[in-house]
């Protein structure tokens, strides 16, 4: 059957701006992919990374170089050979899932044999601000059950405090990105533990992290930048108790579901996370959010206009597309 493979590029403007330790993004950009055959559209969606070397442009050269061999027949199977994990694969083998269940009049759940997506409690993102700032947000969302806070070093205690003062009852996450050294992060244990902080993602940068192999912390401690593909697993052991699989490190889907199962077999408990990005993006992060004990899937909510018929939040509790938008005809 003739298919088609094409890529564009697409820009979200967001609602306000999203602060990190690395720095601040207003908009969202990303690679969409559509693949057309048989009377069949699938679509997928990719967030190109400067923090892993990604851009637009290099991600459209990835998708035009792999398009003839979608065009030829190749399949998800295929993609690990001809492309590296990353954001270009994601939205292609996302594309691909998507024309496969649209094709065959299924579900991409019923295709993976993992169960539909569901509503689930996904963490709402505080941005790094003024504590002041932060707690005022965390204040707005205190009935959630779920808060992620973005920290730097300078003022990482107060600003977690500031949230906590604020919404006392959320789990929380706390997300240096990489900010922290290993002092901090064995001075600031008796802190996070008075601040109940629930989760410790990447405090430290991934290329020091072995510092954390001789860290006992109460806290849980997730890898995010240190984790892409199964093949970064057994370094972790010892470092992390869990792991943010994130579907632009993983280059899509098959990965993902891969790379789940690899590391609940190896002890670790998962977390689901994304980059700031459409729906179309997290339609099928949503089919591993209900594995994970941490879900942080709300890129969508930070667009001023996503697309339509996309998730919905309702008081934390995330609701996946409309129908028909990702993964199955209407």
């Amino acid at each position: 059957m003739l298919r088609t493979c094409r890529a564009r590029h697409d820009r979200f403007a967001l609602n306000a701006p999203f602060r990190i330790s690395r720095g601040v993004k207003t908009a969202a950009d990303v690679v969409t992919v559509t693949v057309e055959g048989g009377g069949h559209a699938g679509r997928g969606e990719g967030v190109p990374y400067p923090r892993y070397g990604e851009t637009i442009d290099d991600a459209l050269a990835q998708i035009a170089r792999i398009a003839p061999l979608i065009a030829d027949g190749a399949g998800r199977a295929d993609l690990d050979a001809a492309m590296p994990a990353g954001a270009a694969r994601n939205a292609v083998d996302a594309a691909l899932w998507d024309w496969e269940a649209r094709a065959a009049g299924t579900t991409v759940a019923a295709l993976a044999g993992i169960a539909p997506a569901a509503p689930v409690a996904s963490a709402i993102t505080i941005a790094i601000d003024t504590p002041d700032a932060m707690g005022a947000a965390a204040a707005r969302h205190a009935h959630v059950p779920l808060l992620k806070v973005k920290v730097n070093r300078e003022d990482a205690l107060a600003q977690i405090a500031a949230v906590r003062a604020a919404a006392p009852a959320p789990r929380l996450i706390v997300d240096p990105n990489e900010s922290w050294t290993i002092a901090e992060v064995l001075v600031w244990q008796d802190m996070l533990l008075d601040q109940r902080v629930d989760l410790l993602e990447q405090p430290l940068p991934a290329g020091e992290d072995g510092a954390l192999a001789d860290v006992t912390s109460p806290i849980a401690i997730c890898a995010d930048e240190s984790l892409h593909t199964r093949a970064d697993l057994d370094a972790l052991r010892g470092r992390y108790t869990h792991v943010n699989v994130k579907l632009d490190k993983t280059g899509g889907l098959t990965e993902a579901l891969a790379l789940a199962d690899a590391a609940v077999d190896r002890g670790f408990g998962l977390m689901v996370g994304c980059m700031v990005c459409s729906s179309l993006g997290i339609a099928p992060a949503l089919l591993l959010a209900g594995r994970a004990a941490f879900v942080d899937l709300d890129g969508p909510l930070w667009l001023s206009h996503d697309r339509d018929g996309g998730v919905v939040d309702r008081d934390g509790i995330l609701h996946p597309p409309a129908a028909g938008f990702w993964g199955a005809a209407a």
